[in-house]
């Protein structure tokens, strides 16, 4: 009874918990509660599952403006940081690192994702693409769009980058579900996360002794010159594979999805041979669906002030780009799909020095994705009914499980 609390257990009691990812009636817009906590305070104190009470940042200047703060850390070790799991051990590369280390290993991976070296990708990606659609329209339907498509083009597309046998998909996409699954235990975690290490580690063995032209032959040669560790090298091996194709991959299906559900901006895209309105679509539709959709988490390292708030030294701050990129500050009528937006400034690639390293890369198959799939197949319809696809609600990447079409 709140009576007998004191003041202190008392407060705890009324911070809210933080709204749980997808709670909402429509699959693509992010839970209520955080569409309310957007409106009522910019920044205001959320309790996560291990009863720690860290920041919600729900408007868009302020993500920015903390994302951007060299004042907040992304080191997952730091007292204070709101994990989403009980081990803070079982990470995956740099991403959870702050500067210099992130930098320096960040930089050893840079050179295949810059503009120039993707752009050379894309007509093997219009390759892989029109094989896949061949091969769909030469089978029988309905197909499952997942299974058959969204998942082979960016798994098709990292190991090729990478120098990962493609005939190794299942094994790495089996344990990479289990390492983003919300619901998966420590043990769970750690069990997958050290078959994909194994695996990784092993592969660049043999790239040190039988270099060829991708990525993992480049870590292997680091690792020759005292510049990286063979586990070092082999994490970010883990997390670029599973980067690489498990947002993309969720990406091409939920967008599909998200189009066959607004036939009026499917057939603007269907429509058109235009790159500009294609590439447009593909922002539109990235800050429209937010494929990570539980908050980038960060601690704060000084006192910071913000948006009326003080942020302690220790302070917790959990930053979702899906309530971000619905800010009606950043983006009139925010909860509207349309392609023709300009939606370029969103933050779903993330801001400031840890924005996704892969963000070129994936606009560039989105684009030939979008820019093909209507084009080819253009009767392409949903064959369930929208209540019953799949949703992945509990993982940390979001999407279906499963996406039956027919045409």
């Amino acid at each position: 009874m709140t009576g007998t609390l004191s003041p202190a257990e008392r407060h705890q009691a009324d911070i809210p918990e933080f709204p749980m990812p997808r709670a909402s009636a429509c699959p693509f817009d992010p839970p209520p509660a955080l569409r309310e906590q957007q409106e009522q305070a910019a920044l205001t104190k959320v309790r996560l599952w291990d009863g720690s009470t860290p920041w919600l940042v729900t408007r868009y200047a302020d993500q920015r403006a903390l994302l951007a703060d060299p004042r907040v850390s992304a080191d997952i070790t730091r007292p204070g940081y709101p994990s989403q799991a009980a081990s803070r051990t079982n990470t995956i590369g740099f991403i959870l690192m702050d500067d210099p280390e992130h930098a320096r290993q960040r930089r050893m991976v840079t050179a295949p994702f810059t503009l120039k070296r993707v752009e050379s990708l894309r007509p093997r990606v219009q390759q892989i693409v029109d094989s896949l659609i061949d091969e769909m329209l030469a089978g029988p339907r309905p197909v499952d769009l997942v299974e058959a498509f969204a998942l082979p083009v960016p798994s098709l597309v990292i190991c090729e980058l990478l120098g990962v046998p493609y005939a190794d998909h299942d094994f790495f996409q089996e344990n990479s579900r289990t390492i983003i699954n919300r619901n998966s235990t420590v043990e769970e975690r750690g069990v997958a996360l050290g078959r994909l290490s194994e695996y990784l580690d092993a592969l660049v063995g043999e790239k040190s002794d039988s270099p060829a032209e991708d990525l993992l032959s480049r870590l292997a040669a680091r690792v020759k010159d005292g510049e990286l560790t063979r586990l070092e090298a082999a994490r970010m091996g883990v997390l670029l594979l599973i980067a690489g194709h498990e947002t993309t991959a969720n990406m091409i299906a939920l967008g599909t999805l998200a189009l066959l559900e607004h036939p009026d901006q499917l057939d603007a895209l269907r429509g058109t041979s235009d790159p500009k309105l294609v590439a447009g679509a593909v922002e539109e539709l990235l800050r429209y669906l937010h494929i990570t959709h539980s908050g980038r988490r960060r601690v704060a390292l000084e006192r910071i002030e913000i948006a009326g708030q003080t942020i302690e030294p220790g302070d917790g701050l959990v930053i979702p780009n899906d309530i971000g990129n619905r800010d009606p500050e950043a983006f009139d009528d925010p909860d509207r799909l349309d392609v023709r937006r300009d939606a370029r400034h969103h933050v779903a690639f993330g801001f400031g020095v840890h924005q996704c390293l892969g963000q070129p890369l994936a606009r560039m198959e989105l684009q030939v994705v979008y820019g093909t799939l209507y084009r080819r197949i253009p009767t392409l319809r949903l064959a369930a009914a929208l209540e019953d696809v799949p949703f992945k609600h509990d993982g940390s990447v979001y999407g279906v499980y499963e996406l039956p079409v027919t045409w």
